[in-house]
């Protein structure tokens, strides 16, 4: 069944008639051509799913009742935001997407030492506005509760404002890997599900690499240096592994 979300607060309750908002109209009607009696989830700003039934439609507008809730709970128990070193071509809305789908909470991008792609002060708006769009559409598909929200960073002493909001921190290194580095994650893991609680934050450079002088303003403010396995992974695919791994060792049993 298909999933919206919005940000609005739509005061959704069982059996209550409402008028569907213009952007979910345009998308349910016009784009889904949905019909009255079809059915679909809703989650509004309290971030609870419902599920309606359009009764009426016109050309321009249409009216729903919610029918039920449901209480299943998708998100990752734990709030993990994943800071990225810019990358080349269209790996940025990769990893938003599939993080999105793999439960981040939020992304940063910033311009690192290493970069080969350079994100400049006309594209970085255009950019996260675009970032933004695509968590959302993964975050309905994968039905989530929540849409991440995507960030820029100016700078790595922002990044460092930013991780003081930060239970745990942590760098994919791969110069940790190449040193056969194998018990940072896993420890941070065994930390996140005794307390889901504490939130991580993870640093990951772009295709070039970190630089020795980011990783050691990052380590000398509580980041650990911590590999993803044996192999060295590409930009877009660490995160991915990062999240999969914090989901396999937390949510299942």
């Amino acid at each position: 069944m298909q999933r919206f979300i919005t940000v609005d607060n739509l005061d959704l309750e069982i059996n209550k008639k409402l008028l569907l908002p213009d952007d979910l109209f345009h998308h349910a009607v016009h784009v889904l051509r949905m019909k009255i009696g079809n059915q679909f989830e809703l989650v509004d700003a309290t971030e609870q799913a419902y599920v309606c039934e359009i009764e009426t439609l016109t050309k321009k507008e249409g009216t729903i009742k919610v029918v039920s809730t449901i209480d299943k709970n998708p998100e990752l128990p734990i709030n993990v935001s994943i800071v990225c070193g810019v990358s080349k071509g269209d790996k940025a809305e990769e990893i938003v997407k599939k993080g999105t789908q793999l439960g981040a909470a939020s992304f940063y991008f910033i311009n690192s030492k290493y970069s080969v792609a350079r994100w400049k002060n006309q594209k970085q708006n255009k950019k996260i506005n675009r970032l933004q769009t695509i968590a959302k559409n993964a975050a309905e598909q994968s039905h989530r509760l929540k849409i991440p929200r995507v960030f820029w960073l100016n700078d790595f002493s922002e990044l460092i404002d930013k991780s003081e909001n930060y239970d745990l921190k942590l760098i994919a290194y791969e110069e940790s890997a190449k040193q056969g580095e194998k018990s940072a994650l896993a420890q941070m893991i065994n930390q996140l599900r005794q307390n889901h609680e504490l939130s991580l934050i993870a640093f990951f450079g772009p295709e070039g690499g970190i630089a020795k002088d980011e990783v050691e303003q990052l380590t000398k403010n509580q980041f650990k240096c911590a590999a993803l396995g044996p192999r060295i992974l590409r930009a877009e695919t660490a995160p991915l592994y990062l999240l999969s791994a914090l989901s396999f060792g937390i949510e299942l049993e």
